[in-house]
């Protein structure tokens, strides 16, 4: 990864976000706790500065150019299926991205957290050559250096030798200067907390308040971008926010060139019920009375891994209803969620 990269367009609209140090945050620093607590309940967010090093991020990258550089037949012998896994490879064009039927863009291989803990005992399945040789040195690592939950009860519903659907990503979409395409369909991540790294532009975000404004977020070298996910609203009754993000392919002369993201899902226990935790809290217990943001209604007692399943084969192309199925996401963003 040391290409030397076009830098971002000056002239383009862009989302500001706060930025989060993890080294004051890790110590306790008041000020730092304040200003990430914003960050998750005003707009869901936000830059973390101090969160992972180089030494960490580029090994990852190399692994997942190593691994999508793989003959077509030997990645798909690690086909992630239809029937709401993730874990292990995804081709371009497996995800709907709108409501016409237009298909995603970009490829990419997820590595279970559960798996890179037990290597090389296997949890859920095996993965590409690149992957299995790397696992110890360089994906166990580099999930360690996940964000830390403070003590409470979300920390209790998000033990790291939990058997989970946390998952390293790295997503390779193509160089692209005449095509328009979406990389990634807008959405909101099924998870509790998304840790990004990436060196060139294209994520967008929706802006709090209205329904088609879109704006970039800069990637800022040495920077994570951060984002709450659905899980997290949930349990929190939607004080915590998910907010719809999507990629497009880089702009500017960025798109000239592939586009690399490494991102971190830090998501619940499997078994842990995804509902508000209105009986441990009062501010949580207030806010459940406001009209509901969740878009998918959830039945009493669906579990994390429940939940992921259904939300994860209902964007396939190749699930049973089709488009109708990602029509039913109710992922056309609407204004009561911002």
């Amino acid at each position: 990864m040391t290409t030397e990269l076009p830098l971002f367009p000056e002239d383009l609209p862009t989302q500001d976000l706060l930025i989060v140090d993890y080294d004051k945050l890790s110590q306790g620093d008041v000020e730092e706790v304040e200003k990430l607590w914003r960050a998750a309940t005003e707009f869901g967010f936000w830059y973390m500065k101090n969160l992972a090093t180089e030494e960490l991020v580029d090994p990852m990258f190399a692994m997942g150019q190593e691994t999508l550089a793989l003959p077509m037949e030997e990645k798909m012998k690690y086909w992630q299926g239809n029937r709401g896994d993730s874990f292990g490879y995804k081709a371009a064009g497996a995800t709907f991205s709108d409501f016409e039927g237009n298909t995603d863009i970009a490829e990419f291989v997820n590595v279970s957290k559960d798996d890179a803990f037990a290597f090389p005992v296997i949890v859920h399945r095996t993965y590409p050559a690149p992957v299995q040789k790397n696992m110890e040195t360089v994906v166990r690592p580099f999930i360690r250096r996940k964000l830390e939950l403070p003590e409470g009860e979300l920390l209790k519903r998000h033990q790291e030798m939990n058997r989970s659907i946390c998952e390293s990503r790295c997503i390779k979409v193509p160089a692209s200067p005449r095509r328009k395409a979406t990389a990634l369909g807008a959405h909101t991540d099924f998870g509790s907390i998304s840790i990004l790294f990436n060196k060139l532009g294209g994520l967008q975000v929706l802006t709090p308040g209205t329904k088609d404004e879109w704006k970039y977020v800069k990637p800022i070298p040495g920077y994570a971008i951060c984002n709450i996910g659905d899980t997290l609203d949930f349990l929190s009754g939607g004080i915590l926010r998910s907010s719809h993000h999507r990629v497009q392919p880089p702009p500017g002369e960025q798109a000239n060139y592939e586009r690399w993201s490494l991102v971190y899902f830090f998501r619940p226990s499997d078994d842990v019920e995804v509902v508000a935790l209105s009986d441990k809290s009062s501010l949580i217990a207030e806010a459940v009375k406001k009209p509901s943001r969740v878009r998918v209604p959830l039945e009493q007692g669906v579990t994390a891994a429940q939940w992921f399943k259904i939300r994860q084969g209902m964007w396939r192309t190749d699930s049973e209803k089709g488009i109708q199925s990602y029509i039913a996401t109710g992922e056309k963003y609407d204004k009561s969620r911002t």
